[in-house]
């Protein structure tokens, strides 16, 4: 058995990233409105000096005055009627194959842990670590996220998620599309290159890392 980990954005969901078409799919349903939106703008001029061009990453304000539950309850729905036609079949063939041979598949990635935990229930993956957003008293709130797997905070992330099922991260298989994967690349025994962007891929390349190309969905 070996820990299998997969990067969402990019990687499973071709195309634009989950958490932005989930801010869209919010929009239709009318639950982003002038707080938000404002928030939104607010967070990007208060932290644009601290995170720079990090800073629409780490940008959760749109989730300000929603209660956990609500956003959670709008997660699955939106798992279940949005993402099924822009997850890559490629992708999606090689965790399919890495269950059925035993391994622990885990999901990785820096879209919010709602998401994330949504996702891994519709493909039975067990487990899934994102991005912790800031709440108070089951309300989300306007501050940075709690914890934003993002570039080499992902190692940490593994660390965890290796320590949990006890299992080597040096013997682990990653599976990303950025060169912001490229952190935890070079920590696991195995690195799968999805769809790289220009540098993961001169990366890739460098390494002798496997590339899966032509991996997107033809509707993406």
């Amino acid at each position: 058995m070996r820990l299998i980990i997969f990067d969402i954005d990019g990687t499973l969901v071709a195309g634009a990233s989950s958490e932005a078409r989930f801010a869209r799919f919010l929009w239709q349903q009318g639950a982003l409105g002038l707080r938000q939106l404002a928030a939104f703008a607010w967070f990007t001029l208060r932290y644009l000096p601290r995170f720079g061009r990090h800073v629409m990453q780490k940008n959760k304000a749109y989730l300000s005055g929603h209660s956990e539950r609500h956003i959670a309850a709008l997660a699955q729905r939106f798992v279940a009627d949005v993402l099924p036609e822009v997850l890559s079949p490629a992708v999606i063939e090689r965790l399919r194959h890495h269950q059925q041979a035993g391994d622990r598949v885990v999901l990785l990635s820096g879209t919010p842990q709602f998401i994330a935990d949504a996702l891994a229930e519709a493909l039975d993956v067990r487990e899934a670590i994102g991005a912790r957003c800031c709440t108070e008293n089951g309300v989300f709130t306007a501050a940075p996220p709690r914890r934003h797997p993002y570039g080499p905070t992902k190692i940490d992330a593994a660390e965890t998620l290796a320590a949990h099922a006890k299992l080597p991260l040096d013997e682990a298989v990653a599976f990303g599309d950025s060169i912001n994967d490229a952190y935890l690349f070079r920590v696991v025994g195995e690195a799968i290159a999805v769809e790289p962007d220009r540098r993961l891929s001169r990366e890739a390349a460098g390494a002798g890392w496997e590339i899966i190309t032509g991996a997107a969905p033809p509707t993406a």
